[in-house]
Order: structure tokens, then C-alpha cells, then sequence
């Protein structure tokens, strides 16, 4: 299991406590590119539609994990074949 699978499990378990770096990590993990400015936006190179916004000050809500978790559910679901 990969690091960022780690990250991912263990983000399915508490939406609370999570930092940018940590969003930084998984979305980088699972092969989405970083645009910096005030908000650090992620797309995915391959489904351009996986597009998140994340700002950049220290905590974030958990609304913003909660929202990665199920970005990452929708990649892996297109990636097996999915029609998501």
C-alpha cells in the first residue's frame, strides 16, 4: 500500500486535523498537478473534470477532506472503468 493509500485511509477515518500539506500529499500521490497562487489548485492531467481548490493557510475544514476522499473515490472509479 502506497503512502498516499495510507493518507487515504486514515483521511476515510477522521475528516479532523488535516493541513494543507496533508491534502498537498494525497492529491500529488494519486498523480494531480499543483497550481500555486492564494489557493492551490489540483487537477488531474488525465480527467480534467478531478479539479479541486484548496487554500493556503494553515487548517483547513473538514469539508475540503471530506470533498478529497470522495475526489480520490471518483478517480479510482474512472481509472477501473467506471462511468462516474
Amino acid at each position: 500500500m502506497s503512502s498516499a493509500e495510507r493518507l487515504l485511509a486514515r483521511m476515510r477515518q477522521t475528516a479532523a486535523g488535516w493541513g494543507q500539506d496533508n491534502l498537498d500529499a494525497l492529491y500529488k500521490g494519486f498523480g494531480f498537478q499543483a497550481r500555486e497562487g492564494k489557493h492551490t489548485v489540483y487537477k488531474h492531467p488525465k480527467y480534467p473534470q478531478l479539479r479541486a481548490t484548496v487554500p493556503r493557510h494553515g487548517s483547513l475544514a473538514k469539508g475540503y477532506v471530506r470533498y478529497a476522499v470522495k475526489l480520490i473515490d471518483t478517480l479510482k472509479s474512472l481509472e477501473e472503468g467506471g462511468d462516474e
